[in-house]
């Protein structure tokens, strides 16, 4: 009874089961049945729509545009998000530090801040002053909405039937886009930035509050910025008191200020105004009748000197005093700056010599340089071949990978390791997570000492330092702790100098050799005070002391290798006549970027050679023009100084003939109108100086022993 019971028990339940299950297996079947024929459908009526031939041509090209036009907008967003977050910052606020800087000698050399004089509304001008400059630098302005299609098609017309440039498609607008937000590096990046930027400028802001900032801020050469400086510095006037004849020549400024600055070639000024007078005609702004007595008597400008103003200097100066200013000080300043100016024009005359002379041959364009004294007193600072065409300082703000450069870090990092010029490593291949340096000349030393191998710049050495040794950390904290602010990729090739590096950078890092093992010496502002003198930061004072970064028995391991890259390694072309440097070359991949950092017991300087673009030059190598450029420069520098040796080396001053001791001959040292020395004395000469006028400050006043009526006969 039980086991009937269980199997009636069973069947219903079983029957439910089968019963669930066909209805689920009809329900997808009947599911699937009817979206098929939903489907057919559909097909069936979008059929209709089938077109052949030349329209379904056109649908797909269409419909191709689309997806294109889909892909490049997303691109172009991309693209706008980095430009319009350059807009996030106060860009409207100048700044508000009126600064007047002297050279190290006490001379006035330049102003910073908006000592540039007080903004003229466009309103106050003189009508034939706004038209000069739109005739000449963007006709369609009022026309245009940022970018003028127009006026790029003109200007690429003009240039193809010139065969050159004569002809810029950028607007008004863009200009002031790139002033305001973007340097001048030669990029497609910075192209699209700007192309941008300007759109949001012509969002934001009225045609009149456009030209009010670009007349405001312009660089107009001499060290000014502004219409209105420039009415001042060129003919001592305010910008309402311009003739047409004087409003010409500062409106053919803003082409090329440095070519075009009167006060140096008025004969080239007068002609480019003569062209925009042209200009005037030519855009409907004013007749022939009315420009012609201003062709007649053209502009002469008020004597300024020939002496060009050390404006990329001023530049980093002006960013170092705002570091320094003491919170509530008042905004208007006097800066001793550490330049030499003599030292200064040195510098920019060996480097544009050698650009003119080799530039075409290696395919090089610009370059950079920094000096500094072995104190860390920056002397000199030139940031590419023209200001007045390009304010985009290269010696402290471009980025460029160090090469060969760099390994001098990665050495210094083994000394403080316990290694020594002596140790022996291993020339070999080596791989290090797949990748594979190989050495310059794809040959290998085999086992080679420190010295040798940093002499002869072997790839393979440093890296196998680093992976076998030391590890990245300890270099990277070495490098921090010498002073440079450019931050390293943190990747294992760094070690052969694929980090971005500024010059100002590689001469600080480098100092620390010089000085003996101390970082912390940089400095550009000897002593900041108010126009009635109150002193408000003075850097023997106030400046944080020096610090040790490098033991005595690294710092002497070092220089006793790099004092023999000059005289048998890779920068011989960099050997002072009579004076014992060292130094390192540097070459990077695809030879975009050449190097030469190198130091004497006076003197640190790192020199730069390259191209905007990251374009290759032409196996330009770091012991090449680089080294000569700073040979040239360097050779003038230690011209009757009083030489001091590199710390812990052997023979660090030679005793070498009188006539050769510290000079340099005509054809590798002399600087074209700077033949005599620079403005130094020998320490001993300067300490008896010293001691004489502090023994004169203190003593008493003389008081007269003769009567008042013997004084009067006298």
């Amino acid at each position: 009874m039980e086991e009937k019971r269980t199997k009636k028990g069973r069947a219903p339940r079983a029957t439910r089961l089968l019963e669930v299950d066909a209805w689920i297996d009809s329900t997808l079947y009947e599911a699937g049945f009817k979206l098929s024929e939903a489907w057919e459908n559909v097909t069936i009526f979008f059929r209709r729509f089938r077109l052949y031939g030349a329209k379904r041509a056109a649908i797909e090209l269409f419909s191709e545009s689309l997806t294109l036009a889909t892909v490049g907008a997303v691109l172009m967003l991309a693209l706008a998000i980095p430009a319009f977050e350059e807009t996030s910052a106060n860009w409207r606020a100048q700044d508000d530090y009126a600064v007047t800087f002297l050279d190290r000698y006490g001379n006035e050399i330049g102003q910073r801040g908006v000592i540039q004089r007080d903004s003229v509304p466009v309103d106050e001008m003189p009508d034939h002053v706004v038209k000069a400059v739109l005739a000449t630098e963007d006709r369609r302005f009022f026309e245009h909405f940022g970018i003028d299609y127009l006026g790029l098609v003109r200007a690429m017309t003009e240039n193809v039937r010139a065969n050159t440039i004569v002809q810029g498609g950028s607007t008004l607008t863009q200009q002031l886009a790139k002033n305001l937000f973007l340097t001048n590096e030669r990029t497609v990046e910075r192209k699209v930035k700007e192309a941008f930027l300007a759109l949001w400028l012509e969002a934001n802001l009225s045609k009149k509050e456009i030209l009010q900032l670009y007349l405001d801020r312009v660089y107009l050469g001499g060290g000014t910025f502004g219409i209105s400086a420039a009415a001042d510095f060129y003919f001592d006037k305010q910008v309402q008191d311009l003739t047409l004849a004087e409003a010409a020549m500062i409106a053919g400024l803003f082409k090329a200020p440095a070519r075009y600055a009167p006060h140096i070639n008025l004969p080239a000024a007068r002609a480019r105004a003569n062209e925009v007078l042209t200009n005037l005609v030519q855009s409907g702004l004013m007749t022939e009748g009315q420009v012609l007595p201003a062709r007649l008597n053209p502009a002469s400008a008020v004597d300024r000197g020939e002496r060009d103003s050390p404006d990329y200097f001023l530049d980093w100066a002006f960013e170092e005093v705002k570091k320094i200013v003491p919170d509530g000080a008042t905004h208007s300043l006097v800066a001793r700056t550490t330049l030499d100016p003599d030292l200064q024009q040195a510098v920019a005359e060996s480097m544009e010599y050698h650009l003119r002379q080799h530039g075409k041959d290696y395919d090089v364009t610009e370059g950079a340089a920094v000096v500094m004294e072995t104190d860390g007193a920056v002397r000199a600072i030139v940031g590419g071949r023209d200001y007045g065409q390009s304010q985009f300082n290269r010696a402290t703000q471009a980025l460029r990978q160090s090469g060969s450069s760099f390994k001098p870090y990665v050495y210094a990092a083994a000394m403080e390791a316990g290694f020594e010029p002596g140790s022996v490593i291993s020339d070999a291949p080596i791989s290090w997570g797949g990748w594979a340096p190989q050495n310059y000349t794809r040959r290998y030393a085999g086992r080679v000492d420190l010295a040798t191998a940093l002499i002869h710049s072997y790839n393979t050495v440093p890296v196998r330092l680093a992976h076998d040794h030391l590890g990245l950390e300890p270099i990277e904290k070495l490098v921090v702790a010498m002073g440079v602010e450019s931050e390293l990729n943190g990747h294992k090739t760094m070690v052969l100098g694929t980090s971005g590096m500024t010059v100002m950078d590689q001469a600080t890092g480098y100092s620390v050799f010089a000085s003996g093992g101390y970082a912390g010496i940089r400095h550009g502002i000897l002593q900041l005070t108010t126009h009635s003198g109150t002193v408000l930061y003075d850097f023997a004072r106030d400046a944080t002391p020096p610090r040790r970064v490098l033991s005595e028995k690294a710092v002497s391991a070092m220089n006793s290798i790099l004092v023999q890259v000059p005289e048998r390694g890779t920068g011989r072309r960099a050997a002072l006549p009579g004076v014992r440097s060292a130094g390192k070359t540097g070459t990077t991949q695809s030879y975009r970027d050449a190097w030469y950092v190198g130091y004497t017991g006076n003197y640190v300087a790192a020199v730069w050679l390259g191209n905007d673009d990251y374009r290759p030059t032409r196996r330009m190598t770091g012991g090449s023009l680089p080294a000569m450029v700073w040979q040239r420069f360097m050779a003038y520098a230690h011209q009757n100084a009083e030489l001091r040796p590199i710390p812990g080396i052997d023979d660090p001053l030679p005793e070498l003939d009188a006539t050769t001791v510290a000079t340099a001959s005509e054809a590798e040292g002399q600087i074209n109108g700077l033949a005599r020395p620079p403005r130094t004395m020998p320490t001993a000469t300067s300490n008896v100086l010293k001691g004489m006028a502090e023994h004169f400050r203190r003593a008493p006043p003389l008081k007269p022993t003769a009567g008042p009526e013997t004084l009067s006969a006298l």
